[in-house]
């Protein structure tokens, strides 16, 4: 999973948009010993459309905002986010002071404004802190992927983590990661922080289940599809190994001409033009692309994919194949990172480097219907695991451990 909000301060706003003053005098944030703690989160992955880190943002404050939390909650960015009203009305603060670049904001004024004593804790959902926090801190990382895969990302997001990184990681009370596979990658390269670690998993929302039969055959009735379709979903970017899907795909229906369309869900990303130009060439031989979809077409075309195939060379978890599974849909998946500890025993996994074996894998899903029957009702099963209230309430119980830490 990786995300936005990266990228990208002068009085702040308040959720109205009126000016907010900066009090002279800081009030003590702990004014009544019986007062629920305030907790500030930083809400810029939900400045551009929520995705990877956004999506991660968003449903985890909408269970730990309800009103029976152990936390208050107050939002903090660099512009308006996405969605505020939905978190106004779920009873979550936004203040925003305009900045042109997020990174300036965080290390120039957001430290002013926790200074203020009226906030207890700090979380950041993005990989960094303000190297002058002066609250207690918790920190999720996602993955590791601009320090192992530099290529993979714009020297403007690689200069807005890396040289904060390290020190974010000691300077955090305690340190998310959201797969097990994240957590080992943090204990090699930043050991000292191996004690702070927790790992707690991503949830997928209800939304994401099986369709009945007639509504299967509408989904792919829609797409001039009605025999099903393999189906991909992820930002068009080398690190997702896309190519390595189309070869495999290629391969497999110049052999066969029933070979089901490939359906291609994502924006594109970085060094993607390429890929693009390809993805074009490709779309009068049975490929479809559906770009960047709204969140209920995401789902319909989940539960109608006949397979789902996913051979990212890197995911700190890999919420699209969880999706999947969700919707009763068998997958395909790299052995790599932390894609076997989501998929467990529920689908296949192959070398991600090779194509003839995916071929091979996709092959044996389209061509078995009871393997892909079995894994598909396995996957359905594995997913109900993965909820977002068990991972907002796992959450506070590391955001209590934060705050009960010494310094």
């Amino acid at each position: 999973m990786t995300g936005g909000g990266r990228d990208e301060i002068d009085s702040p706003p308040d959720t109205a948009g009126h000016p907010v003053p900066e009090p002279e005098t800081p009030s003590p944030a702990a004014s009544s010993g019986s007062r629920r703690p305030r907790a500030a989160v930083d809400l810029r992955a939900l400045v551009p459309d929520a995705a990877g880190i956004g999506v991660y943002t968003r449903e985890l404050l909408a269970r730990l905002a309800r009103p029976e939390a152990p936390f208050r909650w107050l939002g903090l960015a660099h512009r308006e986010p996405r969605g505020a009203e939905g978190l106004a009305a779920a009873g979550i603060e936004v203040e925003v002071r305009p900045a042109p670049l997020g990174v300036l904001w965080q290390q120039l004024h957001l430290p002013r404004r926790l200074r203020r004593g009226d906030v207890d804790l700090f979380w950041s959902p993005l990989l960094t802190l303000p190297l002058r926090c002066p609250v207690p801190a918790v920190v999720t990382v996602h993955d590791l992927t601009t320090l192992l895969f530099p290529e993979a990302h714009r020297a403007k997001v690689r200069w807005s983590i890396l040289p904060f990184l390290g020190r974010s990681l000691a300077l955090a009370r305690r340190v998310v990661a959201i797969s097990h596979a994240t957590a080992r990658d943090l204990a090699f390269h930043f050991p000292e922080s191996r004690e702070r670690v927790r790992v707690v998993e991503p949830g997928v929302d209800e939304r994401f289940h099986p369709a009945g039969a007639e509504e299967v055959a509408r989904i792919r009735a829609s797409l001039g599809a009605p025999d099903g379709y393999l189906l991909y979903v992820g930002t068009l970017e080398p690190r997702k190994n896309l190519g390595t899907l189309l070869t495999a795909w290629e391969a497999l229906a110049a052999g066969d001409p029933r070979v089901p369309p490939l359906v291609v869900v994502g924006a594109p990303g970085w060094k993607s033009r390429r890929l693009a130009a390809r993805l074009a060439a490709l779309e009068g031989r049975g490929l479809i692309r559906a770009g960047r979809v709204a969140d209920d077409r995401l789902v319909e075309l989940y539960q109608g994919a006949r397979a789902f195939v996913y051979p990212s060379l890197y995911e700190g978890f890999g919420l699209p194949p969880l999706e999947a599974m969700a919707c009763g849909v068998p997958v395909v998946v790299a052995d790599a990172s932390s894609l076997p500890e989501v998929v467990g025993d529920a689908g296949l996994e192959v070398d991600p480097r090779d194509a003839a074996g995916l071929a091979r894998a996709i092959g044996r899903l389209i061509g078995d219907e009871g393997l892909a029957a079995e894994l598909g009702a396995r996957g359905a099963e594995r997913a109900r695991r993965f909820t977002w209230e068990r991972a907002a309430r796992r959450m506070e119980e590391v955001f209590a451990e934060a705050l009960g830490d010494g310094p």
